[in-house]
């Protein structure tokens, strides 16, 4: 589904529209999540040359069923809420490259100019940069996980969690993040279940709220080993991990809060990335090189959230701005 979502999105690219590798632009955005398409967008309106290079159009948003925490839609699928996105990208011409992947970045000494390097060996330079390119969800990588992807198996539990109001969830992961969306989903689930491999790497202060609820249960030392269903998730098989038992946990929803990993490897000999390898940027948007800027989930911006990407986004393009002024 992931696959032929990206497809049709990024069929919609201005294919007559390409960056060109001879011309010096004044921003290329890197990224084509909802960070680097506001950033694309703010850019361009602001009057800048801009570029946009995008792997695919919608980045993890395209795998939420189910958006009703954006501003100005009480309820929009994912693939519709980045097809306007795009659209509105579109509208004010902005030249897009797709990519297979960003080998690096290089900064010209001496001068403002920077290059951004692609894996099928072209480049593109610029004078700033906006680097949005996204983090991925870390994968339980179980039999029944792909296969159930947006049909019970989630990866952002302040997102999707409403959908499941009134049902048997599982939380898999044992970190802040699991924890904290055990807490606010049993406030609208019937039952929750935690799932832990190991034990509890949460804070205490935390722990101690979760243990205090009645609808959830905790599960430790237990791995996941299948996801079940039909045509919906079911439930997912474990193994007791100390007593060596099998069995299944019944739920309607499989939530896996295992943490993300940033998409930041290739920056990291520019850029300084801090100990979760997410861009360190300061309140501008902007990184320890002078004109490189980053947004969304790929920095360390507190909360990985659409609207919180989009205003990075932006925020950045304002930034860009500001600093293309100064040279």
């Amino acid at each position: 589904m992931n696959i032929e979502v990206n497809i049709n999105l990024t069929n919609n690219l201005q294919k007559d529209n390409r960056l060109d590798g001879n011309i010096v632009y004044d921003i290329i955005v890197v990224g084509g999540g909802p960070a680097g398409l506001s950033a694309a967008l703010y850019s361009r309106r602001k009057g800048a040359k801009v570029g946009l290079i995008v792997k695919d159009v919608g980045g993890q948003v395209v795998n939420t069923s189910t958006v009703e925490n954006y501003l100005g839609y009480s309820s929009i699928s994912g693939e519709d809420l980045m097809k306007r996105f795009q659209e509105h990208v579109n509208n004010v011409d902005v030249p897009i490259s797709k990519y297979s992947a960003v080998e690096a970045l290089r900064v010209v000494e001496d001068s403002p100019i920077k290059e951004v390097l692609l894996s099928d060996g072209s480049s593109y330079k610029a004078r700033s940069i906006i680097l949005a390119t996204g983090s991925r969800s870390r994968k339980l990588n179980v039999p029944g996980e792909e296969e159930f992807l947006g049909k019970g198996v989630a990866y952002c539990a302040i997102c999707d969690g409403p959908l499941f109001a009134g049902t048997e969830v599982i939380i898999a992961g044992g970190g802040n993040s699991a924890v904290e969306a055990a807490i606010d989903l049993a406030k609208i689930a019937s039952k929750v279940t935690l799932v832990h491999r190991s034990q509890f790497r949460a804070d205490e202060i935390l722990i101690e709220q979760l243990e205090k609820l009645d609808n959830v249960d905790i599960h430790l030392n237990t791995q996941i080993q299948e996801i079940v269903g039909e045509k919906m998730v079911t439930g997912v098989n474990v193994l007791d991990k100390l007593a060596g038992d099998a069995y299944t946990i019944p739920a309607s929803g499989v939530f896996v809060e295992i943490g993300y990993i940033p998409n930041s490897e290739q920056f990291k000999d520019v850029i300084k990335l801090n100990d979760r390898r997410e861009i360190v940027v300061d309140k501008y948007g902007e990184t320890n090189v002078k004109g490189i800027f980053s947004a969304g989930d790929v920095t360390d911006s507190a909360y990985k959230q659409i609207i919180i990407a989009a205003a990075d986004g932006a925020k950045c393009a304002l930034s860009a701005n500001g600093y293309l002024n100064t040279l």
